[in-house]
Formats: structure tokens, C-alpha cells, sequence
């Protein structure tokens, strides 16, 4: 016999219920998707590298191992003298840590605003939505820079700015989803049946907006890393001798005529890596869109 959630999901076919079945039909047209399972299968292996850094990486980062700017280890010296693989093993340990960081800032306020003000309605709705609105009228950049220059540079900071700035991607998303179902039928009967609005937010509409929070995160974090890549580039971001792939990118333009791959291995790798993001992101958002469904 269904219990009562399993009975009430079943009369109203709007509400998410979540059965093995379905995740094997998930994962086999994910697999069946070449590109997404290819850019899922990469992003999966720059995590594990990026998490055993430290073990994989040849030298320490800040150890002179060698004559600067030699041939010296598997992918050369640098300028200090320092081996590049190590560094760029630790760069896209740093990155990628401040993007993800950012991301989970931006996603869980973001989210909670996009929550409330489409659920609630009237005058709350008005000041959360303006206030994005503000948010959104300043250049991102710009303000990430302005923002760094007076706070002073550090990974903590760039952080908070990122996470800030992306805010309202994610509330305004959630925002135009939870308007589109908050008068769906198993939303009333949650209301009817007394359900807390704290829970009918968390167990009920939640869940049926987590499709394009899961696309706009993978999206999110490739966003990130360039925001990143482009305030370490300028001297804002990680601080030396720690390094990150977007002071690698700047260490590395000072040498472009003798030593060119301080520059291109850098480059490389944030062009890969957001590719991955983007390509992935696109194939999820096919994937969990109903229309695409077979």
C-alpha cells in the first residue's frame, strides 16, 4: 500500500519522485550523450588530480629544483627556478578550489533569495528582485576589481566578490521557476494539508527547480575559474608563491619569446577545463529538460 507522499506524488504527476529506474535511464542517456560523457569523464579526472595535488606533484611548488628558465622536469623550469608541472598541479588545485567556493557561496544564498521571493510574493519579491537588479547593472569585472583593489588581494576576498557576483544568476533563475509552479496543484494541497512553508519550499519546490540550478552551477563554476584566471592575471588574486592558473597565465607572458610554455601550459589548461564545464552544463540541461525525454 503507497504511503500517503507516494499516493499524493502519484495524483498530481507535477510532483519529483525519485525511483532507481529512473536514475538507470539518467545515466544511460548520459552515457549515450558521447560529448557530455566525455567532458564529464574529464572533469572527473581534473578533480581527482586537483584533490591529490600535493601527492601527485613531482617537487614541492616553492622548491628550486633546477637552472630558471632550463628544460629541467617533465614540463620545464621556470623563471625562479621552480618546477612548472608541480605548480601548475597546485595552480589548478587553487583555482579550482576558489571557483567551487564561489559557486557554493553564490548557489545557496542565490537559491534561498530566488526561493523566497517568488513564493512569497508582494513587497518582499520587490526589494529582493530590485536589489538584484542593482547587482546586475554593475560590469562584473570591474566591480570584482574595485571590490579586490580596496579589500586588498586575497583568495578569501576573491571568494566573497565571485560568490556576489553570481548571486543573482542563481536567483533569478529559481525566482522565474518557483512563479511558473507555486500554483501547481501539489503545491496547494501542501498548503492545504498544513505543511510549514519552510518545508514546502524545501521538500516541495525545491526539488522540481533543481534541473537548471544543476545546469546553472556546472555553468557557474567555468564563469569562475575565468573571473579568477583574469584577477590573479592582474596581481589580485593568490599571492606569491602560491600558485593559480591565472598567475601562472601572468608569470608566464614576461617569457613569451624565451621560455613560450610558462604561458601556453597555463592557458591550455583553463581553456580545457572551462570547455569541459560548458560542454557538460549544456549536455545536463538536455539531458534533464523533459522535451529531450524519450
Amino acid at each position: 500500500m503507497a504511503t500517503a507522499p507516494e499516493s499524493l506524488a502519484q495524483a498530481l504527476p507535477g510532483t519529483p519522485l525519485v525511483k532507481g529506474a529512473g536514475r538507470k535511464s539518467f545515466l544511460k542517456r548520459m552515457v549515450a550523450n558521447r560529448r557530455t560523457s566525455i567532458a564529464g569523464a574529464f572533469l572527473l579526472l581534473v578533480a581527482i588530480v586537483a584533490m591529490f595535488a600535493p601527492l601527485i606533484a613531482p617537487y614541492d611548488y616553492r622548491d628550486i629544483v633546477g637552472r630558471p628558465l632550463t628544460s629541467g622536469g617533465p614540463l620545464g623550469i621556470d623563471d625562479f627556478g621552480r618546477d612548472v608541472l608541480s605548480r601548475l598541479l597546485i595552480g589548478l588545485r587553487t583555482s579550482l578550489a576558489v571557483a567551487l567556493s564561489a559557486v557554493a557561496v553564490a548557489g545557496v544564498i542565490g537559491v534561498a533569495l530566488g526561493l523566497v521571493a517568488g513564493y512569497v510574493g508582494r513587497w518582499v519579491s520587490t526589494i529582493i528582485m530590485r536589489g538584484i537588479d542593482v547587482l546586475l547593472s554593475f560590469p562584473p569585472i570591474v566591480l570584482a576589481i574595485a571590490v579586490v583593489a580596496i579589500l586588498g588581494p586575497a583568495l578569501v576576498n576573491v571568494v566573497l566578490v565571485i560568490g556576489v557576483l553570481y548571486i543573482p544568476r542563481f536567483t533569478r533563475i529559481v525566482y522565474s521557476q518557483v512563479l511558473s509552479i507555486r500554483s501547481m496543484e501539489y503545491v496547494e494541497a501542501s498548503e492545504i494539508m498544513g505543511t510549514k512553508p519552510a518545508d514546502i519550499l524545501v521538500k516541495t519546490i525545491l526539488p522540481n527547480v533543481a534541473a537548471p540550478i544543476i545546469v546553472q552551477l556546472s555553468l557557474s563554476v567555468s564563469f569562475a575559474i575565468q573571473m579568477e584566471a583574469g584577477l590573479s592575471f592582474l596581481g589580485l588574486g593568490a599571492q606569491p608563491p602560491l600558485p593559480s592558473l591565472g598567475t601562472m597565465v601572468g608569470a608566464g607572458r614576461d617569457f613569451l619569446e624565451v621560455q613560450p610554455t610558462l604561458l601556453i601550459y597555463p592557458s591550455v589548461l583553463i581553456i580545457l577545463v572551462v570547455l569541459a564545464l560548458n560542454v557538460f552544463g549544456d549536455g545536463m540541461r538536455d539531458l534533464l529538460d523533459p522535451r529531450h525525454r524519450t
